[in-house]
């Protein structure tokens, strides 16, 4: 079995509209929007100097944007995902900036992403996490003692563990244990939630997989959690947020 390791702070958003002039050469325009910030890069700048650029741009900015919980998008050049994640290391590094997810191209899971990010939150004495950005398949397994935002699928036949919450931004079709230090008050959201084995602390979920012959119910945005000393299995809607506690 495969494991994958992460290292990078989960977190929670927003910003106002605003944008913050480039200075720096005008290699890197910040520039918020409803949901998070985006980091305008020039794409004639050598990566290394563009590194450098960017991280002066966020020291610069850190009194601005102090320890504002945000997704980042970014543009202007193209990227691939070791560059993503050196560029969203160097933003942590360098401002006090809580970075929630790299938002994609996938505008479809981004507009569902931000209607459950602007509804739900994590524990308050959570005041830090992890996310992995890409699918879990061929077996790989995620283990954490934070809580947990996955921007892609897990397969079946992979898992996420959790010491505390779980959230994944597209199908969960593996095994997935929120909870996982003997919690029970603890959650598991998913796009499409579909897993084969569900766990929350000490309290079991024995999901109901669809023959592939059976008509398929329709994705919608779930969540898992401990009701009544049960694991409830429901539909996102705005009252059940509003009345969620654990």
């Amino acid at each position: 079995m495969a494991y994958v390791y992460i290292d990078m702070y989960v977190l929670h958003v927003v910003c106002k509209n605003t944008q913050i002039g480039a200075n720096v050469k005008n290699s890197v325009i910040l520039k918020s929007f409803s949901s998070g910030i985006s980091v305008i890069m020039d794409e004639t700048t050598p990566y290394e100097q563009l590194l450098e650029d960017i991280a002066q741009k966020f020291k610069e900015a850190d009194s601005f944007f102090k320890n504002a919980s945000v997704a980042i998008s970014l543009e202007g050049r193209i990227l691939n995902e070791q560059e993503e994640r050196e560029i969203l290391n160097v933003i942590t590094q360098n401002s006090r900036l809580n970075v929630l997810c790299l938002m994609g191209r996938d505008e479809e899971k981004n507009i569902k992403f931000l209607g459950i990010q602007n509804n739900l939150t994590f524990q308050k004495d959570e005041n830090c996490g992890q996310f992995y950005r890409g699918t879990l398949k061929d077996g790989q397994s995620i283990e954490t003692e934070h809580s947990i935002v996955i921007l892609g699928d897990v397969c079946e036949g992979c898992s996420v563990y959790s010491a505390k919450d779980i959230v994944v931004l597209g199908s969960l079709l593996g095994e997935a244990y929120a909870g996982a230090a003997g919690s029970n008050n603890h959650f598991v959201v998913a796009l499409d939630m579909n897993p084969e084995k569900l766990r929350i602390g000490d309290l079991k979920y024995t999901p109901q997989r669809v023959s592939k012959w059976g008509l398929k119910p329709k994705v919608v945005p779930k969540i898992a959690y401990n009701y009544n000393g049960e694991v409830l299995i429901a539909p996102i809607t705005k009252d059940l947020l509003e009345n969620f506690t654990l």
